[in-house]
């Protein structure tokens, strides 16, 4: 039997991301990067109710959520944001597949569609650039070009990271301060702790939500069906 593409379940609406608490500190103004190129992130007073200071992988700031939430809501209902980028193409998972992605986040991140299907769930919770920054790093640490490398790089800070762009995911203070560092020099692992922080903020916060979700739900169900009656 040929494959078939899959992307999986596509809801009507796209969004922002969850907020994972930790405070943040005034960026700072990178003068300059490897290959010549100029980069300055405009400096910003410390922003409000932030809970603490320090990140840890336990901690979660329900009013820096919600208000993040509401933030990319109201950026992608305005300005309806760009045209999503396209899934990652796969063949249709097996139902094996699907029920494999209850057991781990691992298991779910380590399949392509697995990854669609979740990327699907998080764009209805207005938080799909997690997931959109963890595939750009994943392709950055792929690169062997140095100006190639330098140019993705920027890419992701300028989408991801700056607090001017309406994809900025959330990051405590002490990762921001690695990464403007980083920067001066970029390499292919230029964001890995910025990338494990996000990591951990979809599996602690988004996956147990995907998995009771009706997307998750659904495709588990169609899944049992269809093997049953093979």
């Amino acid at each position: 039997m040929t494959d078939v593409l899959y992307t999986g379940p596509i809801p009507a609406e796209r969004g922002g991301e969850l907020a994972m608490g930790g405070g943040r500190s005034e960026t700072s103004a990178l003068s300059e990067t490897a290959g010549g190129r100029g980069m300055t992130t405009t400096q910003n007073s410390q922003r409000p109710n932030a809970c603490c200071f320090c990140w840890c992988c336990c901690c979660s700031c329900s009013w820096n959520e919600e208000e993040r939430r509401r933030r990319r809501k109201r950026i992608s209902q305005d300005t309806k944001m760009e045209t999503r980028q396209n899934c990652e193409s796969c063949p249709r998972p097996s139902a094996e597949e699907i029920r494999l992605w209850s057991q781990s986040f691992d298991k779910l991140m380590r399949n392509p569609a697995g990854r669609n299907v979740f990327r699907e769930f998080l764009r209805t919770e207005y938080s799909e650039e997690n997931m959109l920054f963890w595939l750009a790093c994943e392709d950055l640490k792929q690169e062997i070009n140095k100006s190639a490398i330098e140019e993705k790089a920027l890419s992701i800070y300028e989408d991801y990271i700056s607090i001017l762009s309406p994809k900025e995911v959330s990051l405590d203070a002490r990762v921001r301060e690695v990464i403007n560092k980083k920067m001066q020099n970029p390499t292919t692992q230029s964001f890995e702790d910025a990338q494990l922080q996000i990591y951990t903020l979809m599996h602690r916060d988004s996956y147990p939500r995907f998995l009771s979700s009706s997307i998750y739900r659904s495709l588990l169900h169609g899944g049992s069906r269809t093997s049953s009656e093979s």
